[in-house]
């Protein structure tokens, strides 16, 4: 009778657990399906049928990407701004070019930035691609600095190493030295800087490649209407938005001096303080914040979004949750983007 009633009691308890843990699967698992909905996994690579990579091409472009004698004053290279010890960024409130002279907006991440191919570069879409960008960097203030495109390919060919180096990356071009050439090889190479992270492997079906805390600021971001915005495979990068669209920007952010954004491109007045939505992989890792830099701490910064975008006055709990969500977003660096490559050397002239 005894054992009768302990069989039937812890029966009684196995159907009382089991609706619970099938509910907690079912929560965890609808939480990926929408997660699934609105964000992708990173791929491989970022190569395009447009902009395709080759070997030859990416060891090209990974040398021309950290080589500062092309520069004006032989100082700047496309790793002064983007540095693999700051997650391929500066540091800096705004990036400081040749001479000293100080870009006006902050260098967002090169990490995974050619995601952004299907909208623009840059904080007001004044860059085509990763491929344009490194193009029109070469010439004028303040990043390389150079009068105009000649003066890059003689600085190119004054340093003997990187004929053979242009040849196998374009061996159908019987004058590889241009300056389209130049911007295809480090596009090629950024198309390379993917950094896969725990989000990933959560994405495929790996719910506890994220913990509890990420998982709930996951909801949050959801759910408070962050992803409206920040979405697709770089959680962010697809679209452009005006930045304070309840609160004036620089109120919230203490900037001195509003930037007009897309304005100043376009001057589009529907465009004014229009900026691209940065992609936020690797966020964390990437501060100041904005496209001013105005914003040193990230739980600042999601606050200040929060009002300037949603409306919202976020609990200190929501904040501290999103963070967990945003540090999942943090992937390993690119081997080849972990050191910096041996550059040809230079002619050598007797004095």
């Amino acid at each position: 009778m005894k054992t009768t009633l302990a069989t039937a009691l812890l029966a009684t308890g196995l159907n009382l657990l089991t609706p619970a843990a099938g509910l907690a699967e079912t929560g965890d698992q609808a939480l990926l399906k929408q997660a699934r909905q609105l964000f992708k996994p990173l791929p491989d690579n970022m190569a395009t049928q447009e902009n395709p990579i080759s070997p030859a091409r990416v060891e090209l472009g990974r040398k021309l990407f950290f080589d500062p004698r092309i520069s004006v004053d032989g100082t700047v290279s496309c790793a002064r701004c983007h540095l693999p010890q700051l997650y391929g960024t500066d540091g800096l409130r705004k990036a400081i070019g040749n001479h000293g002279k100080a870009n006006p907006r902050n260098s967002p991440t090169v990490l995974n930035a050619a995601l952004q191919g299907a909208i623009a570069a840059h904080w007001r879409g004044d860059r085509k691609s990763v491929e344009d960008q490194a193009v029109q960097a070469l010439v004028g203030p303040p990043s390389f600095g150079l009068a105009k495109y000649e003066d890059a390919i003689a600085k190119l060919k004054a340093i003997p190493g990187y004929l053979p180096l242009f040849k196998a990356a374009f061996p159908r071009d019987p004058s590889p030295f241009t300056q389209d050439n130049w911007g295809t090889a480090i596009g090629a190479y950024e198309r390379t800087l993917v950094t896969p992270a725990p989000f990933d492997a959560y994405l495929k079906g790996n719910t506890r490649a994220l913990s509890p805390t990420a998982q709930a600021g996951l909801r949050e971001f959801i759910s408070v209407g962050c992803a409206s915005c920040h979405n697709g495979t770089g959680v962010g990068g697809t679209m452009y938005q005006k930045f304070g669209r309840f609160e004036d920007y620089w109120k919230l952010t203490g900037s001195k001096e509003p930037d007009k954004g897309r304005f100043d491109v376009t001057k589009n007045a529907a465009d004014l303080y229009v900026f691209k939505v940065p992609i936020l992989r690797n966020v964390v890792m990437t501060p100041p914040y904005f496209h001013d830099g105005s914003v040193t701490e990230l739980p600042d910064a999601i606050r200040i979004m929060a009002r300037a975008q949603l409306g919202k006055t976020l609990s200190d709990t929501q904040v501290k949750q999103i963070v967990a969500f945003l540090e999942s977003l943090t992937g390993k660096l690119p081997e080849n983007f972990q050191t910096v490559p041996v550059l040809p050397t230079s002619a050598f002239q007797a004095p």
